[in-house]
C-alpha cells in the first residue's frame, strides 16, 4: 500500500469526522439528545479529557485544569507525531496491507481529535444552552490548545437492571455501550481491533514474509 493511498484514506476520515463534529457543534446545544433508533441516538457532548472525559487532574489533583489540558493536549501532538512516524516507516519497509490501513486509521483517529483540542477553543463560540458560533467576533470559548473534544455518537444497545449475581455491578442498573464517541474514536478503535484481532497479518514473521515474496 503506497502512501498515497494512505493518505488518501486519512483525509477521508478527516474529512467525515470533521464535517460530522462542526456540524453537530453548530447545530445541536450542549447535552441535546436525538433520539434515532432506540438502540442509536445521537447525544452532544464536549470531552475535555481523555477517553470517557478523564482528566489529568484526576489523577494529579494539584495540577490546575488549564494546565492540565495544555498538557494533554501537547501529549496528544507528540503521539500523532509518532504514529506518524511509525505510519511512513511501515510504508517505507512495504508492510502488510493490513499493518498499514491499521495505522492510518489510528493516525487519521488521533489527528481528528487533535484539531478540536488544539483549535475549537479559538474558532467556536461556547455551546451551553445556545448553537455555537463559528469563528465567533468576541473570541472562542477557550484559547489555543484548550478546545474540547465533540462527541455525538451514542449506542446504549441495553439498558436494565443487573442480576445479583453479577460481580462488581450486581442489582444496579445498567446501560450497554454507555460512552459517546465520534468518528475519528472510532477510526482509533477499529485501528487497534486490527492489529489485535489480525495480529499474525499485521506482523508476519520471517518465513512467512519469505513464502509470500516466493
Amino acid at each position: 500500500m503506497t502512501l498515497k493511498k494512505a493518505t488518501f484514506l486519512i483525509l477521508v476520515i478527516l474529512l467525515i469526522d470533521q464535517l460530522s463534529k462542526i456540524y453537530i457543534k453548530t447545530h445541536f446545544i450542549l447535552s441535546e439528545r436525538h433520539i434515532v433508533f432506540s438502540w442509536f441516538q445521537i447525544v452532544f457532548v464536549e470531552n475535555e479529557g481523555m477517553a470517557w472525559g478523564t482528566k489529568i487532574s484526576d489523577f494529579i489533583p494539584f495540577v490546575s485544569e488549564k494546565t492540565a489540558k495544555l498538557s494533554l493536549s501537547l501529549f496528544r501532538i507528540f503521539a500523532v507525531i509518532g504514529i506518524g512516524y511509525w505510519l511512513v516507516s511501515v510504508i517505507r519497509k512495504n508492510a502488510s496491507k493490513i499493518l498499514i490501513v491499521a495505522v492510518s486509521l489510528i493516525f487519521a483517529g488521533a489527528l481528528g481529535n487533535i484539531i478540536d483540542s488544539v483549535f475549537y477553543g479559538i474558532l467556536f463560540s461556547s455551546s451551553s444552552g445556545q448553537l455555537a458560533t463559528f469563528l465567533p467576533i468576541e473570541g472562542g470559548y477557550g484559547g489555543l490548545f484548550h478546545g474540547r473534544v465533540v462527541d455525538m455518537l451514542h449506542f446504549p444497545i441495553w439498558k436494565g437492571e443487573l442480576p445479583n449475581w453479577t460481580p462488581l455491578y450486581g442489582g444496579e442498573y445498567f446501560t450497554f455501550f454507555e460512552p459517546v464517541f465520534n468518528i475519528a474514536d472510532m477510526a482509533i478503535s477499529i485501528g487497534i481491533g486490527i492489529l489485535i484481532f489480525f495480529n499474525k497479518r499485521a506482523f508476519p514473521n520471517e518465513e512467512e514474509q519469505g513464502s509470500q515474496s516466493i
